[in-house]
């Protein structure tokens, strides 16, 4: 039965404050929780940290499960520890066990003691936190293909769908796509085997549409992006890369995971998305990109195991891929640390010089800012940025900090492109909210 389960999903990936991108990121969890990688290792039976990337980038052949239930079982087991003072169960005395919060059924405490002392910061995210804990079980239908859920042809044009507000009213049948999934076979499946009570019909409800809406994000971000570059899908082919694509993105992709860009530029001459990145995941998309121009109206996806720069020196430079018109990063995350950075330079320094359009994504404001200072002082060109009117809908938790304020996927972006002109140098840096054009 083991290997008809489908794969954890990818909410048990150890999240950091910003985001989760190597092997210092998996192990900074300890930093606020002493052995959390350990546990959570030895959870999903794996021995070290390579057998946890061999299962994320490959074959999942490490995780395999008895049942349905052990696997929601293990996945809860990952997020257990004092919360109040950060003990995993190995670490607690005989006398002490573990005990959820009865309002979040998210975060655990060994004690009264440490409940009682940890509720001036809990009382300010266990509302949130409730949905978290729903969102990472019921984001399993991912993986059993009940969900994204097919979206309807768009109403209105490109330049009148400005955030969810104006993409919500055109999805006449989405009352009834989740109705559906509601009623399946596999969320009977999951309550019946997950390690808490069945929310309520509208909780699930809920739930659902936020899980979509951290896939369609992406797309509509991307959508976003052609717009705000003034870029015409109609006039010409386009060729649009996505940096540093990790497991997040890849683990389990389609062939038509962008098609809503069918959708959003009906009868356009062709697009496509070209995945590059190391932690991209082996599957249907691991193909070569396009040299010639793709099929009309049709979005083409292929990927590319490795950093860009790279990607560019293998590929691009060999002409054997069509240039980009646009590259779009999400959470990159060369703000966190001086490795990140390391890795990216050469990146941020080519997107520049080539003068290629370019948009990426933070998780948060304060990413936002300390990402706006790297890229003034790397002379980039920065166009326009602030929050992103297609976030995410769905809270992310910080795994080995829960009380954190929880962040949201692509919920803000920097617009940039080729290098900073003469008389702006001297500038200073550009604000969250600074914006030098409108959706």
């Amino acid at each position: 039965m083991a290997s008809q389960i489908p794969a954890l999903p990818q909410s048990i990936t150890p999240r950091t404050g910003s985001v989760f991108s190597d092997q210092s990121g998996f192990y900074a969890l300890d930093s606020n929780v002493p052995g959390l990688s350990k546990l959570i290792l030895s959870k999903l039976n794996m021995k070290d940290y390579g057998e946890y990337r061999t299962a994320v980038q490959e074959k999942p052949k490490g995780v395999t499960f008895r049942n349905y239930k052990e696997m929601f079982q293990k996945m809860e087991d990952t997020f257990k520890f004092c919360t109040g003072c950060n003990k995993i169960p190995e670490h607690l005395s005989e006398q002490q066990t573990l005990k959820r919060c009865v309002k979040c059924l998210n975060v655990y405490y060994c004690s009264k003691d440490c409940q009682r002392k940890d509720w001036p910061q809990h009382k300010k995210a266990c509302t949130t936190l409730r949905l978290v804990a729903i969102d990472r079980l019921v984001e399993w239908l991912m993986f059993t293909g009940d969900l994204p859920f097919p979206t309807e042809k768009w109403t209105k044009s490109p330049d009148e769908v400005k955030s969810w507000n104006d993409w919500m009213p055109m999805q006449a049948n989405l009352t009834a796509h989740l109705s559906t999934v509601l009623s399946g076979t596999n969320m009977a499946t999951l309550w019946k085997n997950a390690v808490r009570p069945q929310p309520n019909e509208a909780d699930l409800r809920g739930s659902l549409w936020r899980i979509q809406s951290e896939f369609l994000s992406r797309v509509l971000t991307v959508g976003m992006a052609i717009r705000r570059f003034g870029l015409d899908p109609y006039a010409k082919p386009l060729t649009i890369h996505l940096a540093g694509a990790s497991h997040n993105e890849t683990m389990g992709a389609r062939l038509t995971d962008y098609d809503e860009l069918n959708n959003m530029f009906p009868k356009h001459q062709g697009i496509e998305i070209v995945m590059v990145g190391p932690e991209v995941v082996d599957g249907p998309i691991m193909r070569p990109p396009l040299r010639a121009f793709g099929p009309k109206e049709r979005v083409y996806i292929s990927a590319f195991k490795g950093l860009y720069h790279q990607f560019w020196e293998a590929v691009e430079e060999k002409k054997d891929a069509a240039k980009p018109d646009l590259v779009v990063g999400f959470h990159p995350g060369f703000h966190a640390n001086p490795g990140l950075l390391e890795g990216w330079l050469p990146t941020l320094l080519l997107l520049r010089d080539f003068n290629i359009p370019s948009l990426f994504t933070m998780y948060s404001e304060m990413e936002l800012r300390c990402s706006l200072e790297i890229l003034l002082e790397l002379e980039v060109h920065v166009k326009d940025s602030g929050p992103n009117p297609f976030t995410s809908q769905k809270p992310e938790q910080v795994q080995s900090c829960p009380n954190k304020a929880p962040v949201y996927c692509n919920s803000h972006f920097i617009r940039f492109q080729g290098l900073l002109p003469s008389e702006d140098l001297e500038g200073s840096v550009p604000t969250a909210s600074s914006s030098s054009s409108s959706l």
